[in-house]
């Protein structure tokens, strides 16, 4: 157990790491995209979903009347922005257009092309330059190493509840296995939920055998969207004009159903047409479940038709399983919980990656030159963790500096992220490993530090003006940054401060050994204790 507990946490660890750290910032994904669109302003309160929708809907009407198929996402506390979509009817080109709407006018939007937080969302289960299947059976594979590597960490370790109260400041190895004992029992549950729910979200995908014999006469994606999404097939139009009811009030009976903010957005097929249907769609705000509730509403008239309030049991417990590993339900002190825990299960991954190469430095023949596998796996240590955090915020100043009409400006942010990321990595492999975590974990801390003041002389919403205004996402965002900043900054001043544990004590056993005496080797222990060299100062 212990070696596999060791070789599945090992193999997978470089994309876990990545997968978590960017899994953890997505929690607060609708925040760093309202950052990266500083034009925007500031939401002060979310607006009636009544009377928005009414006024996106007679937006839609002058924006693509002849399409089919609209979807409307409505703003809420945490989106200033009402996000559309409509499918094309011409030949040739995107089945699909997409726009952005001021929820206040109705007018739409010119904003910079930005990646948002959207990229770190699907990064974190897709990758990007990974064809989608591909990078989410990569995904999968590196969840089913971690659900290994946690259930054969409980049984590893046997005093784990003990272990979680223990720490031994300043021992090398014995204090990275402290921390990463601590790291792994404070969240285990949040861990294994976590873990267990992302392979959930895409079982059908591995596992599609199950769907094809529940549904062996009928299509098995079709029946699969029934039971998990609001989609509502477009059917066909009538050909005879009749135009749309009020939408307004269609929303105001859903509010009267589930609440007054609980309205997550719309779909209506075929406006302007006999045949039109309107289907207001519950949010998942404040209900621990992703299963589809919709009514449905006959379009020319405003005439209710269909009130979808359930799912089978497999369907729900699916739906409860996938909104606990995404969180919208959660309101901001759950939000927090949620980012911290899964913080530190990106501490646990990244602890428990660097304590492979303490562990084993000690017992390599000569430190000074470790053998390849050993470089390899210090040097990808350095570029997954402290090079991710240059990375990041790089995308973070790209987004500030790349010019705003610059064509496909969105991808060159990614471009950006992982250019830095690979200059990393290389930076990495050409210098010594201490040196080489100091300056790129101070990298990461200095570049951290100055994006808010990047932001200030950018924008017009910098960190005093927010705080002023009181705008909780703005000031909040450079709270966070300068708070990781000095995490970083620690980091690199313990690695560069650090003597590692042997050449400590060498100094002292030297004058305690007789002169001419040969030592006897020594006893082998149940734990090593220390280490020396970078991975020991990591």
């Amino acid at each position: 157990m212990s070696r596999l507990h060791i070789w599945a946490g090992l193999l997978a660890g470089w994309l876990l790491y990545a997968m978590f750290l960017t899994g953890t910032v997505s929690y607060f994904r609708d925040e760093i995209s309202q950052w990266m669109r500083p034009e925007l302003a500031r939401q002060t309160q979310a607006p009636d979903a009544a009377v928005v929708s009414q006024r996106i809907v007679d937006a839609m009407t002058r924006l693509a009347p002849d399409s089919p198929q609209w979807g409307i996402d409505l703003p809420d506390d945490r989106k200033n922005v009402s996000s559309v979509f409509w499918r094309n009817t011409g030949k040739g080109g995107r089945a699909f257009a997409s726009a952005n709407l001021d929820p206040q006018t109705g007018g739409k939007l010119t904003l910079r092309d930005t990646a948002g937080g959207d990229f770190f969302y699907r990064f974190h289960f897709q990758f990007h330059y990974v064809s989608v299947l591909a990078g989410r059976w990569i995904a999968g594979l590196c969840a089913m190493f971690m659900l290994v590597a946690i259930i054969s960490g409980i049984i590893t370790h046997k005093k784990i509840f003990v272990d979680f109260f223990t720490f031994r400041w300043g021992k090398g190895q014995r204090s990275w296995l402290d921390a990463h004992n601590a790291l792994s029992v404070l969240g285990l549950p949040f861990h294994l939920m976590i873990t267990y729910s992302g392979l959930v979200t895409l079982m059908l995908m591995y596992m599609p055998w199950g769907l094809q014999a529940a549904f062996p006469s009928a299509s098995p994606r079709a029946a699969l969207a029934a039971e998990t999404t609001a989609f509502v097939p477009v059917g066909k139009a009538s050909g005879t004009r009749a135009p749309l009811a009020p939408v307004a009030d269609m929303v105001r009976q859903a509010q009267a159903r589930w609440g007054a903010g609980n309205v997550g957005g719309l779909a209506v097929n075929h406006a302007g047409d006999a045949a039109a249907r309107v289907i207001v769609m519950r949010g998942e705000a404040g209900r621990v479940s992703t299963s589809p509730q919709y009514m449905m509403f006959e379009g020319a008239s405003g005439k209710l038709l269909q009130v979808k309030d359930h799912v089978g049991a497999a369907a729900e417990t699916r739906g409860v399983l996938y909104a606990l590993h995404l969180g919208r339900y959660a309101d901001d002190f759950t939000r927090v919980l949620y980012f911290l825990l899964s913080l530190a299960g990106t501490a646990m991954v990244g602890t428990g990656l660097v304590l492979w190469t303490v562990k084993r430095r000690q017992k390599l023949a000569d430190p000074s030159r470790p053998h390849f596998g050993f470089r390899l796996v210090e040097r990808l240590n350095i570029a997954s963790i402290g090079g991710l955090s240059v990375a990041m915020t790089a995308l973070l100043w790209g987004n500030r500096l790349l010019p705003v009409q610059l064509p496909d400006r969105s991808a060159w942010e990614i471009n950006l992220f992982f250019i830095v990321w690979a200059a990393m990595l290389f930076y990495a492999c050409a210098r010594p490993a201490r040196k080489a975590w100091v300056e790129v974990l101070s990298l990461a801390a200095i570049l951290l530090a100055l994006t808010p003041v990047l932001n200030a002389i950018t924008t017009d919403r910098h960190l005093p003006a927010s705080i002023l205004a009181g705008d909780r996402v703005f000031a909040g965002f450079d709270l966070a940054l300068i708070g990781f900043a000095a995490l970083h900054a620690w980091l690199a001043i313990r690695t560069a401060r650090h003597e590692p544990h042997a050449a400590r004590h060498e100094p002292h056993a030297a004058r305690r050994r007789p002169a001419g005496r040969r030592e006897s080797p020594p006893r082998p222990r149940a734990h090593a204790q220390g280490g020396a060299g970078a991975g020991d100062a990591a």
